[in-house]
């Protein structure tokens, strides 16, 4: 049964490909995935490697943990399942505060309307 790593402390320019054949020096690698900002595009410094045993995924946690990787140093360890997160709750400019973008809820606040003077 493949058995789910994390790994953190990546460098910005480390790849997939890289992660991978890093980690196949443990044994099978069934996966490896480097987790990224979806609006940047740019790495987050943590990803996930899949080994295929048990076996090798300790192993890889043993050869790893602690070592350097592009000049960097990695922790790994097993992956924990996603814990649940409650629902979000509107976001920015105090919505959640008073349910709706009402008079002074968003940038600016206050009247639209166009001023006579």
């Amino acid at each position: 049964m493949a058995k789910k790593l994390f790994v953190g402390g990546l460098s910005y320019s480390t790849t997939e490909a890289a992660l991978k054949d890093n980690f196949s020096k443990a044994g099978t690698v069934e996966s490896a995935s480097i987790i990224t900002d979806k609006f940047s595009g740019r790495s987050k410094g943590f990803g996930f490697v899949e080994m295929a045993t048990e076996e090798e995924a300790k192993k890889a946690i043993e050869m790893f943990n602690g070592k350097e990787l592009d000049g960097k140093i990695l922790t790994v360890n097993e992956a924990k399942p996603m814990e649940e997160r409650p629902p979000r709750q509107g976001g920015g400019y105090g919505r959640e505060k008073r349910g709706g973008y009402g008079r002074g809820g968003g940038p600016g606040g206050g009247d639209r309307r166009e001023r006579r003077w």
